[in-house]
């Protein structure tokens, strides 16, 4: 099975990792839909081939993720010499020298497995940052029969709601993250579905529920939103918005509220039924298989149909719950982002405000950085399709429509928010300064570069050229690139002289970058 230049680049990064880290775990950030089963298989099929002797353990916690990865294996590999141990599979094979397992399962059965050479997390995300978890639990287990066990972590979304990114912070099981595609590069080679907001009349009132442990408290969340008047307001709009659309995903606040939203729609003659973690196993598959063959319109769910789930027909996404996690945010605007053979893209529609809470999927702020606002909401809805768009677009990608200047003057402070993110803004470059920076929060040297546009606007850049990592390989490309257009094609370890040097370089003519928080992202830089 051949992989696509990104899988190779992900494959071949890690053994860079490896190869540069005597120690540590590193954690592989693929987004949902890349195709991450296949390059698991690919890694523990090259790893077998080189190392024979080598055994492989493949952790997660959901049941789907363990026969997907387990059935791309035996695709890329039939004669693999592998075994399943899951109890809601009915499988406990533990004598192969590649192992499936699902956690719940084999968190206590170290001792029985034996030597393990090299652990996968799918969904790591998921592994607790306390040591008494069942993920760091048993995987001290095994440390204590091989004490230089390695571990490689894999999500689409690295970071934790109360912690932050998965990879900072004391005691963390993973030391660093592997990007090597975004979003917007799967979706612009057509790997990916778009996705498209729109602004619903129908708003979800949270305001007298709780928060715990950032999170809304569910029991509370239900009670505020799981009502009839909701419920039948949430319906209308929904089966009027997407009157075009074939398969429709609800995501609910509790399993009444799921039960509530699918009787609803049965109601107005739409198929519909409801999956929560109490649906026996064989309903459930039975449920999802009529779903992907069209057979059933809509599925309502309660957590489960986020992580695992895979329903490439799909093409309306409806958030009937809010949510503090960006990680969930984004895990459920994933299932959205099959390509689909009889649509172009996805429609989301946000009866929540997730998409004005936590940005675009593409540059979603973990949770740390999430600040509370105050001001208005950086989006804005067009007049005329109901589009949501970044608050500071003057046309809208629907229709067409055009803004007056005086509102995009008005609105340009405010951060992109529609769904998808807005394509880069261009700057003609009259300029740039190049100095050390030194970082107040981490102490960390840096090299900044000011771009300027004129008199008054300036872009700024910062490049952790001194990281370790694979930010550091990127920052460092970045400044040997630029620095070879001028006579100096090496990067000095002084970042004084670096500086220096790049100040008597040649700027780029023009570039594109996009607001991320307060910070700026390059995406190119374009010279005459």
């Amino acid at each position: 099975m051949k992989l696509r230049d990104y899988q190779n680049r992900a494959i071949d990064q890690l053994y860079d990792w490896f190869r540069e880290h005597d120690a540590g775990n590193p954690c592989l950030v693929l987004p949902t839909g890349a195709g991450k089963s296949l390059i698991i298989a690919s890694l523990i099929h090259n790893a077998l081939q080189q190392w024979p002797e080598t055994r492989v353990l493949m952790l997660t916690h959901v049941k789907e993720l363990i026969e997907q990865n387990a059935e791309k294996m035996r695709s890329v590999w039939p004669n693999a010499p592998m075994g399943i141990y899951s109890a809601s599979l009915g499988q406990k094979v533990l004598y192969e020298s590649i192992t499936f397992a699902g956690i719940q399962s084999i968190h206590k059965k170290a001792r029985l497995l034996g030597h393990v050479d090299l652990i996968f997390i799918d969904e790591c995300h998921m592994v607790s940052h306390s040591q008494q978890g069942q993920y760091r639990a048993f995987i001290k287990d095994l440390q204590a029969i091989n004490p230089h066990i390695r571990v490689v972590g894999l999500t689409a979304t690295p970071y934790r709601l109360g912690h932050g990114m998965i990879h900072e912070g004391d005691d963390v099981l993973f030391n660093d993250l592997i990007e090597p595609v975004t979003i917007e590069e799967l979706v612009a080679a057509g790997y990916l579905a778009p996705l498209s907001s729109k602004h619903t009349s129908t708003e979800i009132d949270v305001s007298s529920v709780g928060k715990r442990g950032g999170e809304f408290i569910a029991g509370q969340l239900e009670q505020a939103v799981d009502n009839d008047d909701t419920t039948a307001r949430i319906v209308t709009e929904t089966l009027q918005r997407a009157s075009d659309c074939r398969s429709l995903l609800f995501f609910c606040t509790g399993v009444s509220h799921a039960e509530h939203m699918a009787d609803e729609l049965n109601r107005r003659g739409v198929s519909a039924d409801v999956i929560t973690g109490a649906t026996p196993p064989g309903k459930r598959k039975n449920l999802i298989e009529q779903f992907r063959a069209g057979t059933l319109r809509a599925l309502t769910n309660c957590d489960v149909l986020t992580t695992g789930f895979d329903a490439p027909n799909i093409d309306c996404l409806v958030m009937a719950r809010p949510t503090m996690s960006p990680g969930l945010y984004v895990q459920m605007a994933g299932r959205g982002m099959r390509l689909k053979q009889h649509a172009s893209k996805c429609l989301v529609l946000d009866f929540a405000g997730n998409v004005a809470m936590h940005g675009p999927i593409t540059a979603v702020a973990p949770p740390s950085q999430v600040k509370k606002g105050t001001g208005e909401a950086p989006t804005k809805t067009c007049p005329q399709c109901a589009e949501i768009v970044s608050a500071g677009t003057m046309k809208c990608p629907t229709c067409g429509y055009q803004w007056e200047k005086e509102e995009k003057e008005k609105l340009a402070y405010l951060r992109d928010d529609d769904i998808m993110g807005i394509k880069p803004t261009e700057m003609t470059v009259s300029g740039w300064q190049w100095r050390k920076h030194i970082s107040r929060a981490s102490g960390n040297e840096m090299l900044l570069v000011r771009y300027y546009g004129g008199l008054t606007t300036h872009v700024d850049e910062y490049l952790q050229v001194l990281m370790d990592g694979d930010m550091g390989r990127r920052h460092r490309k970045i400044v040997a690139d630029l620095m070879a257009k001028s006579i100096a094609p090496t990067l000095p370890l002084d970042l004084d002289e670096a500086a220096a040097m790049l100040n008597t370089c040649a700027p780029p003519s023009h570039i594109l970058y996009k607001r991320e928080g307060k910070y700026f992202n390059i995406k190119e830089r374009l010279f005459s």
